[in-house]
């Protein structure tokens, strides 16, 4: 094992698992191939990473973006479903599309991967489908990026800075630590496929239907998305919610998606962030009440 590996560790926690982490390196690629070794050495400089940032299970941040992941990953997907709805209502309405390019086509293909990932993710397969979440963002905002390529030097801080909140969100799942994952929802192959199935059909019903009534309203597509993926998300998710601080991380990523959806701006922010502390006192009751419940019993 490389000790460069090693140092990455904080002092005292290499100086007491060192040996440990060393002679488990070496099981795991005995005679194994340059891939398995490339995916070991990652695993072990992202585990180094989480401790010396404090976001290891054992940690309060770690805990934090836990409980948030779930949340980030629902708002991420939201945000893409979203997008395709307006993309596919907007075509059908007006008869001109906005992807007739090959870079509408692929800013759309990153949307679609974006939600399936988060799909996969929130199902139970969290690792590929966060990953495959954040790529997705990362190639649409690679792809915006090409788009005002011919302008770039005449635009403002500001709006290249406007493509890095979107992103945040789809990185922040991939902070939770491994151990701290939701569990898996969806048992079986079947499942999961006929839910991949049943993303993209969703979205081009929602899209559709009644398209040019609710469906030019944007605050319906928006809403319904989220509504959807929280649904997903399930109540394993708001279970882990316990903190004002894990509960103000996770509502921030809907805040961020609800912006750049063009649902929250200034006129909304003030009644989106009273709806919050509603929520938040709410469930803090509704934690007390059961609580209460539960020791009476």
């Amino acid at each position: 094992m490389n000790p460069r590996l090693l140092r990455l560790y904080p002092a005292g926690f290499r100086r007491a698992f060192g040996d440990e982490i060393a002679e488990a390196y070496r099981e795991a690629t005995e005679d194994a191939g340059p891939v398995t070794r490339l995916r070991e050495a990652g695993d072990i400089v992202t585990h180094a990473l989480r401790l010396r940032l404090g976001v290891g299970s054992a940690h309060r941040g770690g805990r934090l973006f836990a409980a948030a992941a779930p949340f980030a990953l629902a708002a991420t997907g939201a945000h893409a479903a979203f997008r395709l709805t307006s993309t596919v209502n907007l075509a059908y309405v007006t008869g001109q599309p906005d992807f007739a390019d090959p870079l509408g086509y692929a800013i759309n293909g990153c949307f679609l991967l974006t939600l399936i990932g988060a799909v996969v993710a929130l199902s139970g397969r969290f690792a590929v489908g966060a990953r495959c979440a954040f790529a997705g963002a990362a190639g649409t905002a690679a792809c915006l990026l090409v788009a005002v390529l011919p302008g770039a030097l005449d635009m403002p801080l500001e709006h290249a800075a406007y493509l890095a909140p979107p992103l945040l969100v789809a990185a922040l799942p991939l902070v939770c630590p491994p151990d701290l994952r939701p569990p898996g929802r969806i048992r079986s192959a079947a499942g999961l496929v006929a839910l991949l199935l049943w993303a993209p059909l969703s979205v081009v019903i929602l899209a559709l239907l009644d398209a040019g009534g609710l469906g030019m309203i944007v605050l319906w597509r928006f809403t319904v998305a989220v509504a959807a993926a929280l649904v997903l998300a399930g109540r394993p998710a708001l279970s882990g919610v316990r903190t004002a601080g894990q509960f103000a991380l996770a509502a921030a990523p809907f805040l961020v998606t609800g912006y750049f959806a063009g649902v929250v701006g200034e006129d909304t922010a003030l009644p989106c962030l009273a709806l919050l502390a509603c929520t938040a006192l709410a469930m803090r009751l509704w934690r007390r009440r059961s609580s209460d419940t539960a020791g009476h019993a």
